[in-house]
């Protein structure tokens, strides 16, 4: 059926007609004004459209100006290089840090020559030291070239780098020695420049154990502080300094005890820092904050530990724990709780609480004469090496740090003045180990070679069976170290080789070596039976590996 609307419109079409006419005449306006925002509107769009393509031009000339035309900055390209140093003697120390900021590891190291600096600047006189005089040196991590070196003592018994800085110091890191006579030195490792000199405070009779400690800031003035130890007579003093200006805090503090060198700062899980001495066939220990007390006579902000307290009032002679022999190296570990303390003696290596200090394992050694090392053969997972034995005895032992089980062990021939041995992280979460021995891995004799050689070995844990011998050194090595130079790029091992008595000068050399180069011309140690059977897959599998610096 027809709607009402279109019937009538059939029957009466001139009256429909007539409507439209009529709103058509009663509506002019509107569609005059609708005809002429048209064309404004077509305007508009045309102009969006043009800055749109004009935005889009200049963004594609920008990212060709920079991509084609505009050079990239070269970067540096990290080389194998050494530099040397006639008739000097050299120290066990070496340390890296990003002097010139180009973001590659840098190395410092010391010196001590008769015939003076390579730079014609700087001379022992122009500092008040007779010939022969230490010097530090920094060195480029990229091609060896000196950055700085400069005098700093007349013979070196301290150093420590890194050690920051308040920020209004103009100086973010320095590298603090204490000369033996002489000066208590800062330098500011990015310069070379002398930020404070004091003479020492330390008694004529004075021998300083090392190493130098990096306690709380005690004063206050937003640096850490520093204490030194010297054994003075029969008994262990300490001595604290500002870390900012080298001024000595207090006086001097008795510990109480009769120590040796390898001291260590550790920190209870109640925040309270303790100073660790290993005392003979005992463990001592003394808080900072009494000491400190001692010292200036001022109270301390600095927290107590109870339960440690109770410890060291109740012993004369401040002994926290007796060994089964004498005590040789201490360090602290990573627990779940904080941290552990792990103890090396001549009898046994035990993992001990970090609060309780009851032993949580124990394994037996003969005699580990090189502080332990701590890597990972397991992803995550800490494992410490221990190197047990000497001379033709000697193994290579990894222990889990957790259960002290045995993870891996290698009978390793050695000599005594093999460099203690490193790790270094793996991107897979493990570490890459690195242990000196005997030239000839098999077949030793007992008797050292006329010409002994130190031999340096790469092991990886995902091929326990195979050892890598990267390179031969038959000078004294007096310090060794591997860094990650590069964050994600290369990583290299440095050689300080020289003189093996301070006495006898003789060349002094620095070398760094790319670990991937090492490892292309290694050759493939097999301790078992089975892994690849190509040597050369053995090295590109290793060349491979990719370090990673620690978390």
């Amino acid at each position: 059926m027809m709607d009402s609307k279109d019937l009538e419109a059939e029957i009466h079409p001139l009256k429909n007609e007539d409507g439209k006419l009529q709103e058509n005449l009663e509506n002019p306006a509107k569609k005059e004004e609708h005809s002429k925002s048209t064309p404004v509107r077509s305007r508009l769009s045309g102009c969006r459209t043009a800055v749109f393509f004009l935005s889009l031009f200049i963004c594609l000339l920008v990212v060709f100006v920079i991509s084609f035309i505009i050079p990239c900055p070269d970067r540096p390209a990290s080389q194998t290089w050494r530099i040397d140093y006639n008739t000097a003697v050299t120290y066990d120390f070496l340390a890296t840090e990003d002097i010139n900021r180009d973001k590659i590891q840098d190395v410092l190291f010391l010196y001590k020559t008769i015939n003076g600096s390579n730079n014609v600047n700087q001379s022992c006189a122009d500092e008040g030291f007779s010939l022969p005089c230490t010097f530090v040196a920094a060195v480029s991590g990229v091609n060896g070239s000196v950055l700085w070196e400069r005098p700093v003592a007349q013979d070196a018994a301290l150093v420590e780098c890194a050690i920051p800085q308040p920020r209004d110091s103009g100086a973010s890191s320095v590298c603090i020695l204490m000369g033996r006579p002489g000066p208590f030195i800062a330098v500011d490792s990015f310069t070379g420049q002398t930020l404070w000199n004091h003479p020492s405070s330390l008694g004529r009779n004075a021998s300083i154990l090392s190493p130098l400690l990096q306690v709380p800031d005690l004063d206050a003035d937003g640096a850490p502080d520093l204490l030194v130890l010297a054994q003075e007579g029969k008994e262990v003093n300490g001595y604290i300094y500002s870390g900012s200006t080298g001024h000595q805090i207090g006086h001097q503090g008795s510990l109480g005890v009769d120590g040796a060198s390898g001291s260590l700062l550790h920190v209870t899980r109640a925040g309270a820092y303790y100073i660790l001495v290993p005392c003979a066939s005992s463990l001592c220990g003394h808080s900072v904050k009494s000491l400190y007390e001692k010292v200036t006579g001022r109270d301390s902000s600095l927290q107590s530990d109870p339960g440690w307290e109770d410890v060291l009032n109740t012993t004369a002679h401040r002994l926290l724990l007796h060994s089964s022999g004498a005590i040789h190296h201490l360090m602290n570990v990573p627990g779940k709780g904080g941290e552990d303390l792990l103890l090396v003696s001549s009898e046994a290596c035990m993992l001990l609480d970090g609060q309780e200090l009851t032993p949580r394992w124990t394994f037996n050694v003969a005699q580990v004469l090189r502080k332990p090392v701590l890597g990972h053969y397991k992803p995550d997972t800490l494992a410490v090496v221990i190197e047990n034995g000497t001379g033709i005895d000697r193994q290579i032992l990894l222990l889990d740090v957790s259960t002290g089980a045995l993870l891996w062990s290698q009978a390793l021939p050695g000599l005594a003045g093999d460099p203690q041995s490193a790790s270094l992280p793996t991107a897979d979460h493990r570490s890459a180990f690195f242990f000196w021995g005997l030239h000839e891995l098999t077949g030793a004799s007992p008797m050292e070679p006329r010409d002994p050689q130190h031999s340096l070995y790469l092991f990886h844990p995902t091929l326990p069976g195979i050892m890598l011998e990267l390179a031969n050194i038959s000078a004294n090595i007096v310090a060794f170290q591997v860094a990650l130079f590069e964050p994600g790029r290369h990583a290299a091992c440095v050689l300080l080789t020289g003189p093996a008595s301070p006495d006898t000068p003789g060349l002094v050399s620095v070398a760094k070596h790319e670990i991937p180069d090492l490892v292309l011309s290694s050759r493939v140690v097999r301790l078992a039976k089975g892994g690849p059977d190509n040597d050369q897959a053995v090295r590109h599998r290793l060349s491979r590996l990719r370090y990673r610096s620690e978390a």
